[in-house]
C-alpha cells in the first residue's frame, strides 16, 4: 500500500466533508465542530486552513484520498490533526501519513490531543513519539459529553522527535 501527502486540491473537499461527517469516526474523534452536517462552517474552515500558512495535506492511499493531516496554530503551540477515512482503519495509513507530516514539518515541540478512550489514535501518536502531557476533561461535541482529553507532546528528546525530520483528533488505524 503506497501512503503519499499532496497539497489539498478543491476536488478532496467534498470526500473530507464525508469522511468527517461519518457517525461512527464524529463519535471517535470526539473533539469536532458543535454541528459536523454543517457544509458552510466546513468550507468556511477549509477556506481559512487552506488560505494560511498551516501546513494542510491531503493523504492519499494507492491513489485514493484516504483522509487529511495538518499541523496549525501558533509557533511553540502548534498541534498535528489526521482524520482518516474508517474504510483505512488498521491499515497503518494514519500512522504512515503522520509520519510523513513530521518529516515535512521539522519544528518541535508539536502537540496533539485524543480523548482518553481513542487507543487507535493514541497508539498512532505514541507510535510517532509523541508522549502524554497532559489530561483534561472537556465537552465533547461528538459525545454529546464531558469526557476525558490526553494532551500529547512530540519534543527533540522524542524518540521520532529529531529523527521523524528525515523519517516522516482524529479518527485512526
Amino acid at each position: 500500500m503506497e501512503i503519499a501527502l499532496r497539497t489539498v486540491a478543491d476536488d478532496d473537499l467534498p470526500v473530507f466533508f464525508r469522511q468527517m461527517t461519518d457517525p461512527e469516526a464524529v463519535r471517535m474523534a470526539a473533539f469536532g465542530p458543535p454541528d459536523p452536517g454543517d457544509r458552510a462552517a466546513f468550507d468556511a474552515q477549509w477556506e481559512r486552513l487552506r488560505n494560511s500558512s498551516d501546513v494542510v495535506r491531503t493523504v492519499v492511499t494507492d491513489g485514493r484520498v484516504a483522509g487529511s493531516a495538518a499541523v496549525y496554530g501558533e509557533p511553540g503551540e502548534r498541534e498535528v490533526t489526521y482524520w482518516i477515512d474508517r474504510a483505512y482503519w488498521g491499515r497503518g495509513v494514519a500512522t504512515a501519513a503522520l509520519r510523513a507530516l513530521l518529516a515535512e514539518v521539522p519544528e518541535r515541540p508539536l502537540y496533539a490531543r485524543a480523548a482518553a478512550d481513542n487507543a487507535a489514535s493514541l497508539r498512532v501518536l505514541g507510535k510517532c513519539g509523541f508522549r502524554e502531557s497532559v489530561r483534561a476533561r472537556g465537552y465533547a461535541n461528538g459525545r454529546g459529553r464531558e469526557i476525558e482529553e490526553v494532551v500529547l507532546v512530540l519534543d527533540v528528546r522524542s524518540p521520532l522527535g529529531g529523527g521523524a525530520r528525515g523519517t516522516g483528533g482524529d479518527p485512526v488505524s
